[in-house]
């Protein structure tokens, strides 16, 4: 389905996603990190700005990922580099729950 702000695709069951762990998907040539802090889920882009790191195999802190190479934080509900040595943003997509799935909407 597409919308204004892109395509929505299906991601991830929900009973997948587990609390506090990074979970880690591609759709085409998109690498995607979901996240579910609470009862609450979030997606941004799975590769580290800084050293092209899978952020899936970092560590979730509240809404804080860390790098698992040189352990650069973002905020993931945001996008936004938090800490040394990442200093570029990583994107962030829009989800939605749609029944007992997770969705989220890519660029068309």
């Amino acid at each position: 389905m597409t919308d204004d702000q892109g395509t929505w695709h299906e991601a991830a069951a929900l009973s997948a996603l587990n609390e506090g762990e990074p979970y880690g998907i591609e759709i085409g040539r998109h690498h995607i990190a979901l996240y579910r802090v609470g009862n609450e889920y979030y997606a941004t882009s799975n590769i580290c700005t800084h050293a092209e790191a899978l952020l899936s195999d970092g560590i979730l802190d509240g809404c804080e990922i860390e790098c698992p190479l040189h352990m650069g934080r973002f905020d993931i509900r945001t996008g936004e580099a938090l800490t040394s040595p990442v200093e570029i943003d990583i994107r962030t997509y829009p989800v939605r729950v749609a029944g007992d799935r997770l969705e989220v909407c890519l660029p068309a």
